[in-house]
């Protein structure tokens, strides 16, 4: 992220206001546009660069050009970090990544072996992500990310093997309904599992707790710029488990808001499309369309799922642990990198 690079002059935190629900909105949906994915080091570098400049006082205010740079920076760099995250598990590329398992987990007939297959892949893309966008101010060992991986994947098979299993023996339904509930049954485990997932990749965090920061007034950042330092530079008062756990919760809850409109949406959408003559006539349309409503669903949904609750979150130092009451910076607030 823009504040992991090197110079005291801080840059804007975003050209939208992220004290409100939709500032955050545009915000997220900027950061998680794919065409970033097309910038590649060298554009990366020259975004870097003109940052660093406008922080260096080289440029005197924001322009368009700052901006996209910006763009390009958070979308691609860690921002505790500082370092490039793993092209398929940034968040711009959340959608892209996660349709590929999703055309997988749709396959017709897949069987038990099949879905367990799928749930694998699935699993193991949502533990890089959230491994890859998680706080890294406590870290997890390897054999912590082995547990809880394993632990992440059973769950999300037994759910989808369970309701595999359950839904045929639901004799009392109509066809249609029974249809519906088939359909829904690979994204009932993605849901349930994705927010298990969140706890048990992060669940360090919450054991061990993550840094967090005194917000800083302007006279501070002032102070600061006029020593030279960065605010990026401040220290940290301490690792909270209270704040971790916020934290932890937030992504969670965020990650049921983005999959549930995907695992309904496009389901029920799809019941009314095979109900049409063209449909009928053209069977082997059926798997591209219910793709193109998980993609258009899942694009339109993400930036409102991720703005839910900000990234950089501010909570007050008093509502943490005592040793961190009357710490607090501007307001009594602290803050903390809340992840994705």
């Amino acid at each position: 992220m823009s504040s992991s690079l090197p110079g005291v002059r801080p840059l804007p935190d975003s050209q939208y206001d992220l004290s409100t629900y939709w500032g955050r909105v545009r915000h997220t949906a900027s950061i998680t546009d794919p065409r970033t994915l097309l910038v590649g080091s060298a554009g990366l570098t020259d975004a870097k660069n003109l940052l660093i400049a406008y922080k260096n006082g080289q440029i005197p205010h924001m322009t368009p050009d700052l901006w996209k740079a910006k763009k390009i920076v958070d979308s691609t760099l860690h921002p505790d970090t500082g370092e490039a995250v793993f092209l398929p598990f940034r968040m711009s590329c959340f959608v892209l990544s996660n349709l590929v398992v999703t055309a997988g987990m749709l396959t017709p007939g897949l069987g038990n072996r099949g879905t367990i297959a799928w749930q694998v892949a699935n699993q193991s893309l949502n533990v890089a992500i959230n491994y890859s966008n998680s706080n890294k101010s406590s870290p997890l060992s390897w054999s912590k990310i082995a547990q809880s991986y394993f632990l992440a994947v059973g769950a999300s098979c037994s759910v989808a093997v369970g309701l595999n299993s359950l839904v045929p023996r639901l004799k009392s339904i109509t066809p249609s309904t029974r249809l519906i509930l088939g359909r829904l049954v690979p994204f009932a485990a993605v849901a349930s599992a994705g927010a298990l997932n969140v706890f048990l990749m992060r669940g360090e965090e919450i054991r061990t707790g993550i840094d967090v920061f005194p917000v800083l007034s302007q006279k501070a950042r002032e102070a600061f710029a006029a020593q030279g330092k960065s605010p990026s530079e401040v220290e940290s008062l301490g690792k909270s488990q209270k704040a971790a756990t916020l934290a932890v919760g937030e992504t969670a809850v965020s990650r049921v808001l983005n999959s549930s409109p995907i695992m309904v949406i496009p389901a029920l959408a799809l019941v009314r499309f095979q109900k049409t003559e063209w449909l009928r006539k053209n069977p082997r349309w059926t798997t591209p369309l219910n793709l193109g409503l998980i993609l258009v669903t899942s694009y339109a949904v993400l930036p409102l799922a991720l703005a839910a609750f900000p990234q950089r979150q501010k909570v007050r130092a008093d509502s943490l642990e005592e040793r961190f009451h009357g710490r607090g910076g501007e307001g009594g607030l602290v803050e903390f990198n809340r992840g994705i």
